[in-house]
């Protein structure tokens, strides 16, 4: 097959029958991963939620600083992703689930995905300048890590890349709250543990889940260099080291503590079936499932738990 990047205009050829028909719009929502990029909204708000809670600020006396913050960490995020694609054009149509992007179908020109993410970094960048000069750089050092670091470096070289793409996982709560409090407190650092600790498991139950994909791809992930009993240990390394630090979120109260211990252990007790389970590939799927809500229920519990 011949090498994405120097086919110019489209990375791989196809027939038409197999491009599935798509819209120009959801051509875009896919190149900027709409999913990643809805499930950070949501960890950036709840950091700048937060940060105002703890504060003693006004939600409605803020709105335009809650504006800002919310549209800047979309456009960076997004613009961050829209490179991802462009720069991996060449593995995508390798894989399953990437087989599919507007990049390696051809409905959107490679080169226009990247000044597309150019285009979107920079938007991004100029809101949240009009939030703080540390939220702006935290959010840059986000996209250096994705970009650069996991992207272009380590996700084609290492096993680790998956702990090194976690740092640009967990930086839209830091963001979130910087934008309304520049001097980071513990809870922040607390969100941003909890993001950075949460996407290992995530991503390496993935990872078993495409393991032949990512095979097929040459991509070092830890399943396929090392294994699934090797995986599944570290999975539950990881999952253990959650446990303790809502617990730096006392002041959001005891049923808050309550979920989320009952969260982190439901995650362990479901990734200790892994080691007497005949369908590894079913169980990754459990703990892929089960990481995703783990996740959307406790940010969304924090906001809850500051409510009521």
């Amino acid at each position: 097959m011949a090498n994405a990047r120097a086919i110019d205009g489209s990375s791989i050829e196809h027939g038409t029958r197999d491009i599935p028909e798509t819209t120009m719009w959801s051509d875009f929502l896919a190149l900027i991963k709409v999913g990643i990029v809805n499930s950070n909204l949501i960890t950036t708000f709840t950091g700048l939620w937060l940060a105002l809670y703890y504060s003693g600020k006004g939600f409605i006396a803020n709105i335009d600083i809650v504006l800002y913050t919310l549209i800047g960490s979309t456009l960076v995020i997004a613009g961050s992703c829209a490179i991802n694609n462009f720069y991996d054009r060449d593995i995508d149509p390798l894989m399953e689930r990437t087989k599919s992007r507007p990049t390696v179908t051809g409905k959107i020109n490679p080169y226009q995905a990247l000044w597309m993410g150019i285009v979107l970094l920079t938007l991004g960048f100029v809101f949240l300048l009009m939030t703080t000069i540390t939220a702006t750089i935290i959010g840059l050092i986000g996209v250096v890590t994705y970009v650069f670091l996991y992207t272009m470096w380590s996700k084609r070289l290492y096993t680790i890349n998956t702990v090194i793409g976690s740092v640009s996982g967990a930086v839209p709560p830091l963001i979130g709250w910087a934008a309304i409090d520049s001097n980071l407190s513990v809870v922040a650092w607390v969100l941003f543990l909890i993001m950075f600790i949460w996407q290992p498991p995530h991503f390496l139950a993935l990872a078993m889940r495409r393991c032949e994909e990512y095979r097929a791809a040459n991509i070092p992930m830890l399943p396929v260099v090392h294994g699934f009993e090797i995986t599944k240990r570290q999975i539950m390394v990881w999952v253990a080291c959650l446990l303790p630090l809502p617990f730096y979120l006392y002041e959001l109260g005891i049923g808050f503590l309550i979920l989320a211990t009952a969260l982190t252990v439901g995650w362990g007790v479901i990734g200790l079936l892994g080691f007497k389970v005949k369908d590894d590939i079913k169980w990754a799927t459990w703990m892929f499932v089960y990481s995703i809500n783990y996740l959307t229920i406790l940010f969304v519990a924090m906001v809850i738990f500051t409510i009521v």
